[in-house]
């Protein structure tokens, strides 16, 4: 008989495999599933989910736990072993609380969610889309009571996107996050930028050129990855060598294409630059979604917005979109500061303001001060509030996300985290590569993704962010960086020196 921890490895590869099933039928739902598919998908996205959860919690994996421990026999903190071990043990003993049944039901009522959803953002009609809402939010308040050990009831939701992480410390953080955008975009709301050049009229075939030749810069192969299309651009893998990733197309305005692509690439990077030992156990995919939020942002903005990419990008667009211009154009409109409705296209800036009042309405949601019927109003009091929009339909409202339709409650406040961590990474892989631009100028991406690879991507569920920013870095999750770099880029597209001082929102 084969010793523990090769018992355990063989049972946790077989969850991975019954979660790549699941996730293959999630993508499929997504990009190439037949209108009238939503009914028997949820089905068997249900049943799959109830199997593996009554396998993963079982009693059996959980003495395999103990043995696997207890035949460490003293392997360093950080060897692959000890780290399945400490990682397994941690999400089994949150997952065992769970009963299959509401296990099962939270993944049926995230994917009918999904598909009523679409229609109802199609049609820009809440109404249609409230009892979905209303029943992710019942489960997900089922879920928070199967838990006694966390502070308020939107750190049991939290803690599955990002592990460990407190709202109290999210708040602080976004706090200090939304003082300082607040002052940044106050100081630059008398300034204009002519973005033009992004609008106009560009076949959806030449724009798919056009973001093939970055994602081939990028490190996107076709022998292990693909692309298609979908309503809300995301990413998934089933493994290092089987990535897939996905965008939606705009006719009038390329930059929604190719950013949103370079978002979701970010993202596969990080999936496949996960070491091969690692795969096919709980250890094979990056946990945290901050981690993973960074990797996303620093692509699409550090790089693909910055200054020594457009050296690569403005020729490229003349070429395949037949729209010639400038370098220096390119990077100013790019960059363009501007509240707009839609959190995926939003910049820099404005960003963290979107996440920040999703954020706040999550929360009051699910402790129930904030009454379904009413969100849509609450929602565009805020927007509103930090934007000073005023939302036109729901569409570009409450109903512009998929997150709440698909149960993913708890999720938004990674994607400002991400910036946060990008920013500091950011930092650090300048300082340790002094000539980052002029490659990136080049069109030399891949010293970049080889740092990447070796600080983040290589360790996937290895370690916290608290413990990977702690080694990379030097200390947690910090604004200044990401304000810092800001800061800088604005001044330079804007020509002014960016000293505001932050004020509350």
């Amino acid at each position: 008989m084969s010793d523990p921890l090769e018992q355990l490895r063989r049972r946790l590869a077989a969850l991975s495999d019954l979660r790549c099933a699941a996730e293959l039928l999630g993508w499929d739902q997504q990009t190439m599933m037949p209108p009238r598919g939503g009914p028997a998908r949820a089905e068997s996205l249900a049943t799959l989910e109830r199997i593996a959860h009554d396998m993963f919690v079982s009693a059996e994996t959980g003495h395999l736990l103990e043995a696997a421990a207890a035949e460490l026999d003293g392997a360093a903190p950080d060897s692959d072993d000890a780290c399945l071990v400490r990682v397994t043990r941690r999400r089994w003993e949150k997952a065992r609380r769970v009963p299959s049944e509401l296990a099962a039901e939270l993944a049926r009522s995230a994917s009918v969610g999904q598909e009523a959803w679409v229609e109802a953002r199609r049609r820009s009609d809440f109404d249609a889309f409230a009892p979905y809402l209303e029943h992710n939010l019942e489960l997900a308040r089922r879920y928070v009571d199967c838990f006694d050990r966390f502070d308020c009831a939107y750190d049991a939701l939290l803690d599955d996107y990002e592990p460990g992480i407190k709202t109290t410390t999210v708040s602080a953080l976004f706090a200090e996050l939304g003082s300082e955008l607040a002052a940044l975009i106050t100081t630059l709301a008398q300034r204009s930028i002519d973005d033009s050049c992004l609008h106009g009229s560009f076949p959806i075939e030449r724009q798919r050129e056009l973001v093939e030749g970055v994602l081939a810069r990028m490190g996107f192969d076709r022998a292990g990855w693909r692309m298609d299309d979908a309503v809300h651009p995301f990413a998934a893998a089933l493994g290092s060598q089987d990535v897939r990733i996905t965008t939606r197309w705009d006719q009038s305005y390329f930059a929604s294409a190719l950013y949103g692509a370079m978002h979701e690439c970010g993202h596969g990077l990080y999936e496949a630059g996960i070491a091969d030992s690692l795969q096919r156990t709980p250890l094979g995919h990056g946990e945290s979604l901050g981690l993973h939020e960074s990797q996303s942002r620093l692509w699409e903005n550090m790089v693909g917005r910055g200054r020594p990419f457009c050296d690569v990008l403005a020729p490229s667009i003349a070429q395949t979109l037949g729209s010639s211009v400038a370098p220096e154009t390119l990077y100013r409109a790019v960059n363009r500061v501007e509240p707009s409705f839609i959190r995926v296209e939003a910049d820099e800036a404005t960003y963290g303001l979107h996440v920040v009042l999703r954020f706040e309405l999550e929360q009051e949601l699910i402790e129930g001060r904030l009454a379904v019927s009413d969100l849509p109003e609450a929602w565009n009091e805020r927007v509103q509030r930090y934007l000073g929009l005023e939302v036109r339909d729901d569409a570009d409202g409450v109903l512009q996300d998929v997150h709440w339709a698909s149960g993913a409650i708890g999720y938004f406040p990674t994607y400002a985290l991400g910036n946060l961590i990008a920013g500091q990474l950011w930092e650090r892989a300048l300082a340790d590569m002094p000539d980052l631009d002029a490659q990136i100028a080049a069109g030399e991406l891949s010293p970049l993704r080889d740092w990447l690879r070796e600080h983040v991507h290589r360790h996937g569920a290895k370690l916290e962010t608290g413990e990977l920013l702690q080694r990379v870095v030097g200390g947690p999750i910090a604004v200044a960086p990401f304000i810092s770099y800001l800061k800088r880029k604005l001044g330079d597209v804007y020509g002014l020196e960016l000293t505001a001082q932050p004020r509350p929102l």
